[in-house]
């Protein structure tokens, strides 16, 4: 039994990957034992792994594995997202390096060639998280627009019209010129940016020589302004009450409103109204009743038609006809500062928002779209959460939950793309003429009055007239709509599977706080409409992954740590355990690969102490599997005992931690178990007994070496798979895989308190002796002489375990005082109620030793100094980067620390000395 000197991530990573999927191991067991459930949030099948998903997937292979070891039926339901505009914009960008675009190639052929694409490079995201080491059940992997969800999509819309709980209407919706489609609400990224505010003169209709001042960062859209408003209670305006106001360049007449959602403290407190393109001025026009003018096209260029089709006239329609919007607004000033209606104008920073996968400046948009009526959704889902129903941990997360739920407002789920599920929608060209126009180019246009034929399968009639044309509605479906089926849609919904009734609700899902609403929300509302249930039990909401300055991770910044590099680099064990220790619950992580460095010594800690066991076992002292007899007898030494209930009490602290979602507790216990407690102190003092140093049974200790090093690795599997399951194979011969073992359970037995407190006094007592010896600079190899004074009950149990601190601390002769005078010329320190003392003699050379120590002080003072001189420069401090600054503090703080230290040394040796003397 032998493992090898080094352990090599590279070679055994995928070794056991392949060996679990092909033993079936992902696989729900047989059997009515009770079963835990997730589903994966499905990436982008456009993606590759970041450090998002690591985190994500980490967290809930953790859970997996942990369950599935304590005996549930687990289920883990793995896919992805079809990703409509970003897969789109991909195939688009193919195209374009051909010399193509998509509508040179048709629909029909874009989609084949998109599904093309998928196969080719669709999967690349689910090899990488397999490399994560995640677990699940790849037999069931789903695809937003297989052929099951897509049914599931087309039957949910459906039932959702006939329950009249769909509509199409003209509203403002975001809208990406670039990509020509609707937006999400989060497809929009806002990004702060420097601009202009410029500040207009409207005059009254009735009297030109008095005017209000209007400030605004979009003078373009005063092409569409239909009304000015003002804040009722504002006393600079109410004498202008009831009157009207001519606008610049269109000469248009509008009122004046007092609305009180105006700002008084922006600008002049006077504010344009724009309903056809800003969304708290079309809720002011729904209010009064205002024209919504939408004055530009999906190109985002001015319409000269949404002038002339009001009836306005003037030489402005055809100057700005055509124009780019930005392009339009220089005009605009210009146009305004020559007629002397630009007052003046300052620069401006606010929030822009951009489309999120081409960047390009969202464009509030008046078109005919789809839409959810969302309240009667809201309210069930609202409630479930607010009766514990739904966990959602942390729980401080409710709030926000219940704070965008109780302010929801109809769900837009319509996209003007082609990848998509395009929505089961019919118009029918004989009875609808007046609303199913043909366009210049052959298309056809559908107004806002359209009247939809919404059906499950393609009517080959129209149900109204018996007509024969028709046409289906071009726009595919939102993305999170079908996304927001995934609970139930993956378990095969809505037929009755037995997937279904086994695994729904499903248990936990895990998932960052940026999708709590846009998809979480849906997901809710979704179960509980279509399953009367809810999707799942709890809600875990994880942080981010910064870089270790607390900064969001960015190609721009050049920050990007890559889970791929670091997983070759370290080993994925070290990547995990990493993520796992970092992951404190409403805590961001900030990243340092120095960390994962640091966590891949854990794992070289643990291989090494595996080497060690197994090196003083032999053939006949393996035992497969556990031998709870072995940990469960009362024939142990004191190092046995201690063991025994520090095991018993770190299982109960894993599994307590790991079921409250305290996923940096969980390693953080094992982690301290492991390395501070079974190796740096166990396997020392087991040396003992091995010897046969103790006198009693070295094949006990063995054996004991043998099941806490074998509980250890089922306690750590879930964090760190690969090394694990490594080490298990070696020790435990022909035994099943280390995942499909049971997760230990602590024996109440075992737990010892004394025991446990004696050996924190019996390790303080040791340290203290190190730390003596350490400041007095004795040569390691040198055995001290060591007098104990204290109470007798605290002696006798030295005296007991004299052969542990004889072997870990050098002790060679001990002299046990209960009374009498202190020992002179020895350097002393305290534990509890006794007094350590190591009587230096002839150990070391006094004024040797004070001259190295001074030496060393006056260069560390020196080096403290000149560090201390740095970070009081304001040109240094001005002009370095932060990291740099921070690296000087840390230097700083370590040389203070260490001079500290020794000036502490040379005074304890002076005292010495003069005790001495």
């Amino acid at each position: 039994m032998q493992l090898a000197k080094a352990y090599d991530h590279k070679n055994v990573e995928s070794k056991w990957y392949a060996h679990w999927v092909q033993s079936g191991a992902f696989k729900p067991a047989e059997g009515d034992a009770p079963y835990f459930s997730m589903v994966i949030p499905p990436p982008n099948v456009t993606g590759s792994l970041h450090m998002g998903h690591a985190l994500n997937n980490t967290l809930q292979d953790i859970l997996c594995r942990y369950k599935r070891m304590d005996g549930y039926r687990v289920l883990w339901v793995p896919g992805t997202d079809h990703a409509g505009i970003a897969t789109q914009n991909v195939v688009e960008r193919r195209l374009a390096a051909q010399g193509l675009s998509r509508a040179q190639v048709g629909r029909d052929e874009f989609i084949a060639r998109v599904w093309e694409w998928k196969k080719e490079a669709g999967s690349t995201i689910l090899h990488q998280l397999k490399a994560l080491g995640v677990s699940c059940d790849w037999e069931h992997e789903r695809f937003t627009m297989d052929e099951g969800l897509s049914l599931a999509v087309h039957e949910a819309f459906v039932r959702l019209w006939e329950d009249g709980m769909l509509y199409r209407a003209q509203r403002l919706i975001n809208w990406c010129p670039r990509c020509k489609t609707a937006l999400a609400d989060i497809e929009v990224i806002h990004e702060e940016s420097d601009a202009s505010l410029w500040y207009i003169r409207y005059p009254l209709a009735d009297d030109p020589s008095e005017a209000l001042i209007v400030a605004t960062t979009r003078p373009e859209t005063m092409l569409g302004d239909t009304a000015v408003a003002v804040h009722p209670e504002d006393r600079r305006y109410q004498r202008f009450a009831g009157r009207k106001i001519r606008l610049p360049i269109t000469d248009r007449v509008v009122p004046l409103l007092l609305d009180p959602y105006v700002d008084q403290t922006f600008g002049t407190g006077a504010l344009k109204i724009t309903p056809g393109h800003d969304f708290n001025d079309f809720e002011i026009g729904e209010r009064f009743g205002l024209d919504r003018i939408s004055i530009f096209d999906a190109d985002a260029r001015v319409d000269g038609s949404a002038f002339t089709s009001r009836g306005e006239k003037g030489d402005w329609i055809a100057r700005y006809n055509s124009k780019d919007r930005f392009e339009a607004r220089k005009l605009i000033v210009a146009e305004l500062k020559e007629a002397s209606f630009l007052e003046k104008f300052e620069p401006y920073r606010h929030a822009v928002g951009r489309c999120y996968r081409c960047q390009t400046v969202v464009e509030p948009y008046l078109t005919p779209q789809w839409f959810v009526k969302i309240k009667p959704l809201a309210e069930p889902a609202i409630q479930v959460v607010r009766e514990d129903k739904i966990r959602i941990i942390p729980e401080g997360w409710s709030n926000s939950y219940f704070a965008w739920m109780e302010n929801i407002k109809d769900w837009c789920i319509s996209r003007q793309i082609w990848w998509g599920h395009q929505i089961p929608a019919w118009y029918c060209v004989a009875c609808d003429s007046g609303n199913v126009i043909r366009g210049n180019k052959g298309e056809y246009i559908l107004t806002k009055d359209a009247r939809p034929i919404v059906a499950r399968q393609a009517p080959s009639s129209c149900p109204r007239c018996g007509g024969k044309e028709l046409l289906q509605d071009p726009d595919v479906l939102d993305t999170w709509f079908s996304s927001g089926l995934w609970p139930f849609s993956t378990l095969g919904w809505p037929h009755e599977t037995d997937d279904l009734k086994n695994f729904y609700p499903t248990s936990t899902l895990v998932t960052g706080f940026d999708i709590l609403f846009f998809w979480v929300a849906r997901m809710i509302m979704m179960g509980l409409k279509f399953m009367d249930d809810v999707p799942f039990r709890d809600v875990y909401i994880h942080a981010l992954v910064r870089d270790e300055e607390g900064q969001k991770m960015s190609k721009s910044k050049g920050n990007v740590i890559d889970p791929l590099d670091v997983m070759q680099e370290y080993g994925t064990d070290a990547f995990r355990f990493t993520l796992t220790a970092m992951a404190a619950m409403g805590r961001d992580i900030k990243l340092a690969e120095d960390r994962i460095a640091g966590y891949q010594n854990f794992v070289n800690k643990l291989w090494n102490a595996a080497r060690f066991v197994l090196m003083n076992l032999s053939d006949d002292d393996s035992t497969p599997g556990f031998e709870p007899s072995i940990l469960d007898g009362d024939e142990f030494n004191f190092a046995q005992r201690w063991i025994r209930s520090r095991l018993a009490s770190t299982i109960n602290e894993a599994r307590s931690n790991i079921e409250a979602y305290r996923f940096n507790d969980y390693a953080n216990v094992l982690y301290q178990f492991i390395w501070h407690e079974f190796c740096d102190w166990y396997i020392e003092m087991s040396k003992l007994s091995l010897s046969g140093k103790l006198g009693d049974d070295p094949k006990k200790s063995k054996q004991l070496l043998l099941e806490v090093l074998k509980q250890i690795l089922v306690l750590l599997h879930p964090i760190m798979p690969f090394v694990t399951e490594e080490i298990w194979q070696v020790l435990a011969k022909n035994q099943r895989s280390l995942m499909l073992q049971p997760y230990p359970r602590s024996n109440a037995s075992s737990l010892d308190e004394e025991t446990e407190n004696q050996m924190e006094f019996l390790m303080g007592v040791i340290r203290g002796v190190r730390n003596l010896r350490a400041e007095m600079s004795c040569p390691p190899g040198k055995e001290v002489k060591v007098i104990f004074h204290g109470p007798e009950r605290d002696l006798s149990f030295l005296r007991d375990q004299e052969s542990y601190f004889r072997s870990l601390a050098r002790v060679g002769s001990v002299e046990y005082l209960t009374s009498g005078e202190r020992p002179k010329g020895a350097a002393m320190a305290v534990v509890g109620s006794i007094e350590i003392y190591l009587p230096l003699g002839d150990m070391i050379n006094f004024h040797e030793q004070q001259a190295r120590l001074t030496k060393e002080a006056s260069k560390v003072e020196e080096e403290f100094a000149r560090i201390q001189k740095k970070l009081s420069n304001p040109e240094f401090l001005s002009k370095a980067k932060e990291e740099v600054i921070q690296k000087e503090r840390e230097k700083s703080t370590q040389h203070e620390e260490k001079l500290r230290a020794l000036n502490l040394s040379l005074e304890r040796l002076r005292e010495i000395e003069l005790e001495r003397n």
